[in-house]
């Protein structure tokens, strides 16, 4: 028992895990704190998470290019979670940033909303360490739990009940099929260990035809394609988008996605690598499904939420196409292509939530009709915002479609490549529409309600100033993307 335990303190390293272990205890403090504040006092949680998640961020940038591995290889703090570390970090930021006015607005100014925001930042920072597939799962369930609650946090809207009681109870059930197929990988390798199975199947050729291990590998991707809302299990993204509070929307679509994302590449490059012949003409094909699905279903949504949320699954196809590639340009443009999306469609949601009414009103194409003239400022940001998510030069979307698309074409996918520049033609429609609403139709409202909050204000300012940076001059950033690479 001694010889155990000895090895166990021998193996445990909590600098491996250092940022999300200092995210989550500042979680647990904010909650304590909160217990002796009076109800609608936010702005000092506000503000302490911002300055948790400074710290978080730090402690992360410490680490680069110096690798640490701990709890007997169940978790590393390497350039690649450090990477993703930072672009959950940004996320979780502007989306309090936005919030606490939101909250006030309407009428929930409740302090435990912020360490919420925190617990699911440190499952998706455990997704991104996660080397083995036990860390990764208890990362996806602290992530989802947090989600869940926060997707249906106005208790007194059937919208808001409606988008928690939707993402608990697929999410649930995708998360049975994830677990099934992790069960069934260890039960041919024996081993849980990412880079163990790796190694498993490439000294076990023969059981890679083994139905165990393929049926294994499709369980498991439907469980990450289910987080990334890859279609077809995609069809929970509408609602739950529209109903959950619009900077969780923004947040759920950046931070929890990358996540998904983080855990995914891991997983199926570094242990299922070797299965690639079995698992790359599916997601070939799941890539091209999303794109198409997203954009030509985005083409009919009036309602402004809905339409982004189409647009991440849009989005998230494009993502898919670097994964299919599996090299070194591609994999490295997924993770600048996180970081960019973080920016471009989060400022997006901040003009939304700026420009809202209480009761999430006045989010609709015919809502915005005038906005260009009343509110030119604001109007000009989100035509920047747009613009990106539409891939036009010089912004950071175009950039990421570029550096995604030239890997696909390194890797001999001319067709995904033509298909991935297609749709993204496609997309110009419905992002075109709202500009078109915006400065071509006569206003309906005078849009007085409308301030420019110095949180929110903020939130969009750092988006714009990302956008354009990771547009203008990439090669830096695309440089860390690829030193982040396992």
């Amino acid at each position: 028992m001694e010889n155990l335990v000895q090895t166990a303190m021998q193996n445990v390293n909590f600098a491996a895990i250092m940022p999300s272990l200092v995210l989550a205890c500042s979680a647990m403090a904010l909650l304590l704190l909160n217990a002796f504040m009076k109800r609608g006092a936010t702005a000092l949680p506000c503000w302490l998470s911002l300055l948790a998640l400074a710290a978080t961020a730090w402690i992360s940038i410490k680490g680069w290019n110096a690798a640490q591995f701990g709890f007997a290889g169940h978790a590393a703090l390497d350039n690649y979670a450090i990477f993703f570390n930072l672009v959950f970090v940004l996320a979780a930021a502007m989306t309090i940033l936005m919030s606490d006015s939101y909250l006030h607005r309407e009428g929930y100014p409740v302090g435990e909303y912020y360490p919420l925001v925190l617990f699911s930042t440190v499952g998706a920072m455990l997704m991104a360490s996660g080397t083995d597939l036990m860390t990764i799962f208890l990362g996806l369930e602290v992530l989802s739990v947090s989600l869940y609650v926060l997707a249906g946090f106005f208790r007194g809207q059937l919208r808001s009940n409606e988008a928690g009681l939707k993402y608990f109870l697929l999410g649930a059930f995708s998360t049975g099929f994830l677990l099934y197929g992790m069960a069934l990988i260890y039960g041919v390798t024996g081993t849980t260990n990412v880079a163990d199975i790796g190694v498993f199947f490439s000294h076990h050729r023969t059981e890679l035809s083994n139905p165990l291990a393929v049926g294994g590998m499709l369980l498991m991707a439907t469980g990450f394609l289910f987080k990334i809302a890859i279609a077809p299990f995609h069809m929970w993204t509408p609602d739950v988008y529209e109903g959950s509070p619009t900077p969780i929307t923004a947040f759920m679509s950046a931070g929890p996605k990358a996540a998904a994302f983080a855990a995914f590449m891991r997983v199926f490059l570094v242990g299922l690598g070797t299965m690639q012949d079995s698992w790359v003409g599916m997601l070939w094909v799941l890539a091209v499904l999303t794109m198409v699905m997203g954009n030509f279903v985005a083409i009919s949504q009036t309602n402004l939420k809905r339409m982004l949320a189409y647009s991440s699954v849009a989005h998230a196809g494009y993502a898919l196409v670097g994964l299919v590639a599996a090299n070194e340009i591609g994999v490295s443009a997924v993770l600048f292509y996180m970081l960019a999306y973080a920016f471009m469609n989060i400022g997006a949601f901040a003009v939304l939530v700026l420009a809202g009414k209480q009761g999430e009103e006045n989010l609709t194409l015919q809502g915005f009709a005038g906005f260009g003239y009343k509110r030119p400022v604001l109007a000009v940001l989100l035509t920047i915002c747009l613009f990106s998510l539409m891939g036009i030069p010089p912004s950071a979307g175009f950039t990421g479609k570029f550096y995604i698309f030239a890997g696909a074409l390194n890797a001999g996918y001319v067709w995904l490549a033509i298909l991935g520049v297609l749709n993204s033609a496609v997309s110009l429609y419905y992002y075109l529409r709202v500009m078109v609403y915006m400065y071509f139709r006569e206003p309906e409202e005078d849009f007085s309600w409308v301030q420019l909050k110095p949180g929110a204000t903020l939130c969009l300012v750092l988006s714009v100033i990302g956008v354009l940076f990771l547009g203008i001059v990439p090669s830096g950033v695309m440089a860390l993307a690829r030193q982040a690479l396992f």
